[in-house]
């Protein structure tokens, strides 16, 4: 089969490009800069050069494909991307999905995020489960936008996509705030972490094979939550720890006494542009819970997430080692 990967070059999107070329199909990706395009190529992906803001250029890659991934996003907002996160999350994804409407491809998997149901308060939703509302973080809200305003009515309107939604995904080469969490505190500079913080934690690997899994077996117009078991962030950072040989747990930091300072670090961040990004991943942390149940992907499409012990310790080693490299 002939897949075509946006965000190819990204942490979940890398590994479902791998998993692809390993099955022996061919893999076209759109990428925003020669070097990409020429690492990609070293490793037999077909490269084509151009931005999701830009219909020619996905056009010029998904002539001709059996199946569309679109994993593209800009997913940490700061000061400096603000507006290109607006237009990538949510017009980068219309013009993705009308290209794909315009050259009939077959199907297409549209990866969206448990982060769009917002805080859940300690609730386990499934997908039929909608927020309402604002949400604190730039991230959250264009994925919302991209994922009700943009994928669900083409799907209404007959398109053959389905949206898969991760939850907080984890692995080797993560470079993102969870990764960067545990390893501030292996590095001891996180001694606590709040409670009752908890996402659904999911293998990189776990995740491209469900994406893959929802491209063959999926049905159109459906939505799969690709979570995995749900844990209290504490508890992630106190087993990270333990693999490393630290002997302390990160302390327990009352949600409710992070909560007005968060609020506080939101609102400064609106006088102040530079702070917005640290300020809405602080709102993220303090006491909310992204939490969904996977029954539906684990029964229509075979997705068998890892537990934490299996996943972990590749995960460790990894961050370890970028750790001894930064010095």
């Amino acid at each position: 089969m002939h897949y075509v990967v946006t965000g190819a070059t990204g942490f979940i999107g890398g590994y479902l490009t791998a998993r692809l070329l390993a099955d022996g199909h061919v893999v076209s990706a759109l990428v925003r800069t020669p070097e990409q395009a020429r690492a990609l190529a070293r490793h037999g992906v077909r490269p084509f050069i151009g931005d999701v803001l830009d219909k020619e250029s996905v056009r010029r890659a998904m002539r001709r494909a059996d199946g569309v991934f679109h994993l593209a996003a800009v997913v940490w907002v700061g000061s400096r991307n603000r507006r290109r996160a607006e237009a990538v999350n949510v017009a980068g994804t219309r013009h993705v999905l009308q290209v794909m409407r315009e050259l009939h491809v077959p199907k297409g998997v549209h990866t969206s995020s448990l982060a769009v149901n917002g805080d859940t308060k300690g609730r386990v939703v499934d997908e039929s489960y909608h927020h309402h509302g604002r949400l604190p973080s730039l991230y959250q809200r264009t994925k919302w936008q991209a994922h009700y305003e943009v994928a669900v009515p083409m799907m209404r309107q007959g398109l053959p996509l389905m949206i898969a939604m991760p939850g907080a995904v984890y692995g080797p080469g993560d470079r993102g705030d969870l990764a960067g969490a545990i390893g501030a505190h292996l590095r001891g500079r996180l001694p606590a972490a709040p409670t009752r913080t908890a996402f659904c934690f999911a293998h990189v690997e776990d995740v491209a094979a469900g994406l893959l899994a929802a491209m063959e077996r999926g049905r159109p117009g459906e939505t799969y939550i690709l979570g995995g078991p749900a844990h209290p962030l504490r508890d992630v950072l106190r087993r990270a720890g333990r693999l490393a040989g630290r002997r302390h747990p990160p302390l327990p930091l009352p949600w409710w006494a992070l909560r007005p300072i968060a609020w506080g670090a939101q609102g400064l961040g609106f006088a102040l542009p530079p702070l917005r990004g640290a300020a809405e991943t602080l709102r993220l942390g303090a006491g909310t819970t992204l939490l969904g149940r996977d029954a539906k992907a684990r029964a229509e499409l075979g997705f068998a997430p890892r537990s934490l012990d299996e996943g972990l310790p590749d995960t460790v080693r990894s961050i370890l080692q970028d750790l001894f490299e930064e010095g």
